[in-house]
């Protein structure tokens, strides 16, 4: 799906937000499902973890926020392969603090992807030549959460400890994601099928 795609079959309509469920918030919604699947079928129960799994799900329910990477020409990034191209200092990256806003955005979308699209992940590779068909996924999020990790000074200081346990935990955070699409589809989420629809 091309950004263009996504921004016209938003995952979380606004108008679906008081219909999801008895929580009174969307973000509500999201903690909750995080909460109990990640707590009870997952054994993650590191809180801050799941605050930013929750965080991330609102983001990207906004589905301009999945595509804000930009190469040099301006032209918005949807291949991974691409973003990790724009995210090299000695590349396309305008500054280190460029890089890191890169690898955030990457460790992010490979987690939302993988675990509550994986099958689009697939779909992706056998439609078209994407650099991403040579990627991993779960290394390449992890490894991204890492990269960020390793900002530790000055202002990005007081974050860097939550990036290196969403490296440590990315497989345990995309099974939970799993966990979160079955509920979803449980629901029958309409904004949540469309998308998939679109997707697969």
């Amino acid at each position: 799906m091309t950004p263009d795609e996504m921004a016209t079959h938003p995952l979380v309509k606004p108008e679906d937000e008081s219909m999801l469920s008895n929580s009174p918030t969307l973000k509500g919604l999201f903690a909750e499902l995080i909460q109990r699947n990640f707590t009870e079928c997952v054994h993650l129960t590191d809180r801050d973890v799941m605050e930013y799994v929750a965080d991330l799900l609102i983001r990207f329910s906004r589905t301009e926020q999945l595509y804000l990477i930009r190469n040099a020409r301006g032209r918005a990034l949807e291949d991974v392969g691409e973003m990790l191209i724009a995210s090299n200092p000695l590349l396309d990256a305008a500054s280190f603090d460029a890089e890191r806003e890169t690898r955030k955005h990457i460790g992010d979308f490979t987690l939302f992807f993988a675990g509550l699209f994986p099958e689009a992940v697939n779909q992706w590779r056998l439609r078209r030549a994407r650099l991403d068909a040579l990627l991993d996924y779960i290394e390449t999020g992890k490894e991204s959460y890492y990269i960020v990790s390793e900002f530790n000074q000055f202002e990005h200081q007081a974050t860097a400890p939550l990036f290196k346990k969403m490296s440590e935990e990315f497989e345990r955070c995309v099974f939970g994601l799993n966990l979160v699409k079955r509920d979803f589809e449980r629901m029958q989420q309409e904004s949540y099928v469309d998308v998939r629809k679109l997707l697969i």
